[in-house]
């Protein structure tokens, strides 16, 4: 099993236990800096996206969407050229108009090694084995599971009156504001190895990602949010570069009250945001959530709103104690 490596006992070591929750992009980015300071990592990834690739194979094979899990096992490879070929396979599509046209390499594999294997967590432990991942990759459920938005603006003759919304891929592309989104089912289990990972944990990370898409949604599965919260392990914070996208015109105080508002239970330990995006008012947020904030430079030099994981990697290390 290709799981985060836990120390023998008696074993004395200075690197941390971190599970780093989230999915698509945000989590890579999160994992890419990780993988820099521990070797105990786990990412714990949502199964809620049901566009494109990941879409049309949860539709046919009544499957976890496996594309933000491809993802977080791309991210962990390790940075030699057979690490870097292998993530760059598992990320590369099919082209043309066929059946196999848009499908993504990597999703193929593990949705081939779940059919195989009939256990959605043993196909990402075979799937980590092979390309020698540095870390575990876990659903955050067992079940696919539908992301539900309520939304003020969608229509604009009616720009008061609140909607539903339902699909990650519509609540990510709509351009009505977003109030608040549930999980269905309400009720979903938690994947038992996610839960224990996070209960063996010395920090549990949540974001960088998209806040309402990728990052909430660990919030509101019952088991999985019991856990976060009461798990002993310091809680941090990566927040976004910016407010595009779900949050378009959201200020970096509104991402935490978000947080807050999702999760009342949840107290952090340390918010970490780039010296771009952290306003007057951020701190005093942190704080009521008992958290430090940390404002460091750690944006791409291109001037995309990108999380460089080197300059990433050396605050987590930071804030880690590493």
């Amino acid at each position: 099993m290709n799981a985060a490596r836990r120390p023998a006992r008696g074993e004395r070591t200075s690197r941390p236990a971190v599970t780093a929750l989230g999915g698509g992009h945000g989590l890579s980015a999160s994992l890419s800096a990780l993988r820099r300071v521990t070797d105990r990592l786990t990412a714990i990834v949502t199964v809620a996206d049901d566009g494109g690739s990941s879409g049309r194979l949860r539709s046919e094979f009544d499957c976890l969407p496996p594309g933000d899990l491809r993802m977080a096992l791309a991210a962990l490879c390790e940075d030699d050229h057979a690490g870097r070929q292998w993530a760059d396979v598992l990320q590369s599509r099919f082209t043309g108009s066929g059946p196999l046209g848009g499908h993504a390499v990597g999703n193929l594999l593990i949705a081939g090694l779940w059919q195989h294997l009939d256990d959605p967590v043993a196909g990402l432990d075979q799937v980590g084995e092979l390309l020698r991942t540095r870390g575990r990759v876990l659903p955050m459920s067992l079940t696919p599971l539908t992301i539900a938005a309520e939304v003020i603006g969608l229509d604009p003759l009616r720009p008061d009156e609140v909607c539903t919304l339902s699909g990650q891929a519509t609540v990510a592309k709509t351009r009505a504001e977003v109030q608040k989104i549930r999980l269905e089912p309400e009720d979903a289990s938690a994947c038992p190895d996610a839960l224990e990972a996070i209960a063996d944990s010395d920090f549990v990370v949540l974001g960088p990602g998209s806040w309402f898409t990728s990052v909430l949604p660990h919030l509101l599965v019952p088991e999985l949010a019991d856990a976060i919260v009461d798990s002993p392990a310091r809680k941090v914070v990566a927040l976004n570069m910016s407010s595009a996208g779900e949050t378009d015109g959201f200020t970096p105080s509104r991402h935490i009250e978000l947080l807050a508002e999702h999760a009342p239970r949840l107290r952090l330990d340390t918010v970490i945001a780039d010296q771009s995006f952290a306003d007057e008012h951020l701190d005093s947020y942190v704080r009521s959530l008992g958290a430090e904030l940390v404002v460091a430079d750690v944006a791409m030099r291109d001037g995309s709103a990108r999380h460089d994981p080197l300059r990433l990697a050396s605050v987590f290390a930071d804030v880690m104690g590493c």
